[in-house]
């Protein structure tokens, strides 16, 4: 019996050993075949170069699985279940920290690091424009920007009864030249411009643009807050976003380094500095304080119905809670005298 005893007790062992072996054979071959698609991932991406800098911990906890795996393979049947807890931990927090750090480490070199978040105070849900920071943008565009961009969608009228007055925005247009034409002789001519003229453009064309900034074409403002993920902080993130690139990374020359466009490497340089606008109010002109005023022109640029459509929005707020109350009154005036009744019935009768 006690034979019979130590072969079943031997013969479990083993078919314990098989099972851990087993085991350990399907986590090596997960964690070879994530190695191999994280692998994939970075090359593609291009960061296997930088992957010590991107993942500073993967490689150590990597080296203290397979470690803890050897020792724990030496302690024979024992310790296979110590190891396969710890090893499956640690396999889940490395993949999942690699996994993490890579995502992250990709969609900022693809699509740029995300910007913080703002208190705009226009976003409130009954916030209006800061209008005298909408005059402040437009004179930081004038003098900064419309050098290499434009707004095309924008026309002096517009800037009439929200920036300027009908007399201010007349001589605007009148301090610049439009080609019109034909007169009576079939030729254009200049004249000075209009109200009803659009805000003049720096090139001719695309081509022109390209031609004059090295191949890079500077894109029209005129929507730019809502072509972009979270337009208003990426435009003034970008503007005050500029520095020295990081170690081990290089910019090529003609590009400047900025975290928050899309690469890194924007051929736009650093155009804010501090002082570099004359504000009519008196503002003092920091870098931020531009940033923040051409980002609020260009939100209102993109949306310049965005006061006259809460102003809407609240009348039609306060109209129908009036409709609501009166509803509820006049429910409640028919409605009483008939669930006030009292019913008799005469049986007797």
């Amino acid at each position: 019996l006690d034979h019979v005893t130590s072969t079943n007790k031997a013969s479990q062992a083993r078919a314990v050993r098989a099972l851990a072996r087993k085991q350990r054979d399907c986590i090596a071959t997960m964690l070879r075949s994530g190695g191999g698609v994280l692998a994939r991932a970075l090359r593609q991406s291009g960061a296997s170069e930088r992957l010590p800098q991107v993942l500073p911990g993967a490689a150590a906890a990597a080296q203290s699985i397979h470690s803890g795996a050897g020792e724990a393979a030496a302690e024979g049947a024992a310790g296979n279940r110590n190891w396969l807890r710890w090893a499956a931990a640690g396999g889940v927090a490395t993949a999942l920290g690699a996994g993490t750090h890579v995502a992250l480490a990709i969609d900022e070199a693809e699509f740029g690091l995300h910007p913080p978040q703002y208190p705009w105070p226009h976003n409130g849900l009954f916030s209006s424009y800061d209008h005298a920071s909408i005059r402040r943008g437009y004179q930081v565009y004038q003098q900064v920007c419309a050098a290499c961009h434009s707004v095309q969608q924008l026309h002096f009228r517009n800037l009439v009864d929200v920036a300027y007055t009908e007399d201010e925005g007349k001589a605007m247009a009148a301090d610049i030249e439009v080609e019109d034409g034909p007169d009576d002789e079939g030729e254009m001519f200049e004249r000075p411009g209009r109200l009803a003229d659009p805000l003049p453009r720096p090139y001719a064309n695309e081509n022109a643009a390209r031609a004059a900034n090295g191949g890079a074409y500077p894109p029209d403002l005129s929507l730019i807050t809502k072509a972009r993920h979270d337009g208003q902080n990426y435009v003034f993130s970008l503007l005050t976003g500029y520095r020295e690139p990081p170690a081990g990374v290089s910019v090529r020359e003609g590009l400047h380094y900025n975290p928050y466009f899309p690469g890194g490497a924007i051929a736009m340089p650093k155009m804010l500095n501090d002082e570099g606008v004359e504000y009519d109010d008196g503002t003092p002109a920091t870098e931020s304080q531009q940033a923040k005023d051409v980002t609020t022109f260009l939100a209102w640029a993109a949306e310049p119905e965005h006061d006259e459509r809460k102003l809407m929005g609240t009348k039609f707020i306060f109209v129908m809670s009036m409709v609501l109350i009166t509803a509820v009154y006049y429910k409640r005036w028919k409605w009483a005298p008939i669930k006030s009744r009292r019913v008799i019935l005469d049986v007797l009768n």
